[in-house]
């Protein structure tokens, strides 16, 4: 077969895949059409919702960081007027702060930024002795995705519930975080506070086995000399 041949041959394969393609387009026009706009649709959508999760992050940010700067704003010298972004007393900060907190949850909760302001619109909530207001936010921080923020929370709730008599359930947490620990807080962390509300409830000796514990398998660790410290004051 001459080249010349072997170029018609192909010429006529090419023009019948067109042809076959071109037919089946026309017989599928409306099909084609309606795909090529649902696939437009949802670029389009899928665009937006990106800008928006930016902006709408961007402003949860800002606003986050609006109301920790509440939280950390200096107080007033003993019996001197507060001056400007000053605080006569640390309640009066933190229920400013609270405010915020809880508004930055409320319309962000769906951003990390609002898990955030929910967990400190929970430890706000106990500084100023809100105690069932506290626990709910808390809870809620305690049950998220985010191990790191939920630990947090742990510890805070741990804290009411043994301020409030409920060392079990400060237990029952503790015991969870050292199971499944994280950045914010190690299981060697964990650990310590279960010791140290072992010691303040008169269990001496669940207090002193934990260290023990601790002392050995963190022999180089901050965790460690800790528990090793409080072996050597409690002999």
């Amino acid at each position: 077969m001459d080249t010349q041949t072997r170029h018609a041959l192909k010429g006529d394969k090419f023009a019948q895949a067109t042809k076959t393609s071109v037919t089946w387009l026309s017989g599928h026009r409306t099909n084609v059409v309606r795909w090529i706009v649902s696939a437009a649709v949802v670029l389009v959508v899928g665009i937006g919702l990106i800008i928006l999760w930016n902006v709408q992050e961007s402003a949860a940010e800002t606003a986050l960081g609006e109301a920790m700067d509440t939280y950390t704003a200096p107080l007033a010298l003993p019996g001197a007027p507060a001056q400007k972004g000053e605080y006569a007393t640390v309640a009066e900060r933190s229920k400013a702060a609270n405010q915020q907190f809880k508004a930055v949850a409320d319309k962000y909760g769906w951003l990390p930024e609002g898990g955030k302001a929910r967990y400190f619109t929970g430890v706000t909530d106990q500084e100023l002795g809100q105690t069932a207001a506290a626990e709910t936010e808390l809870k809620k921080v305690a049950d998220s995705w985010n191990r790191n923020l939920a630990n947090l929370a742990k510890v805070a709730l741990a804290s009411i519930y043994h301020q409030t008599g409920s060392d079990q359930q400060a237990i029952d947490l503790y015991n969870e975080i050292i199971a499944k620990p994280s950045d914010t807080v190690t299981a060697g962390t964990a650990q310590l506070d279960l010791a140290d509300l072992y010691a303040a409830t008169g269990k001496q000796a669940q207090a002193r086995a934990l260290w023990a514990k601790l002392k050995d398998s963190d022999k180089d660790g901050a965790a460690g000399s800790i528990a090793a410290q409080k072996l050597s004051g409690n002999q």
